[in-house]
């Protein structure tokens, strides 16, 4: 059974959890997460939701919607408290969440050399979209294979 607390971010929790995504490794130097934490709480439509194991930040995911699909991204789980249930219980907060708000549909992101994320969101029962990614850097900057 897991034991998790699941609330939104607060102030006083935006540096531990940048913290976190860092020692998750899910920061990128093009991307400030502490500008995308401001962006995510800034609007009704996405949020960033803390799993909280006896008071300490265990897990995270930042949960949006564009109006048709919900997206999740910075899903973590502390590297010491990891095999206990914990990302799949923020998932289904973040599907709860996403479900409360009307949507019906959820995608994510996931790079295909990252095969512990691919095999955990095929166990929770999400699969390989048909569809293909394009992106642009609105600020004219070139893509990199790693972008």
């Amino acid at each position: 059974m897991n034991s998790l607390t699941i609330d939104a971010i607060t102030d006083a929790d935006v540096e531990p959890v940048v913290a976190l995504w860092q020692r998750c490794g899910l920061t990128r130097p093009w991307n400030d997460p502490h500008s995308d934490i401001a962006l995510a709480r800034r609007r009704d439509n996405s949020t960033i939701l803390l799993g909280r194991d006896n008071g300490a930040i265990a897990a995270t995911v930042m949960v949006g919607y564009d109006g048709h699909r919900g997206w999740i991204y910075y899903v973590a789980v502390d590297p010491d408290r990891q095999k206990r249930g914990h990302g799949r219980a923020i998932m289904a907060a973040a599907e709860d969440w996403l479900r409360a708000a009307g949507i019906a549909k959820l995608q994510l992101l996931v790079r295909r050399e990252n095969a512990p994320a691919n095999a955990f969101y095929q166990s929770l029962g999400f699969e390989e979209s048909t569809s293909v990614m394009f992106q642009k850097w609105l600020d004219g900057r070139e893509t990199t294979p790693s972008n």
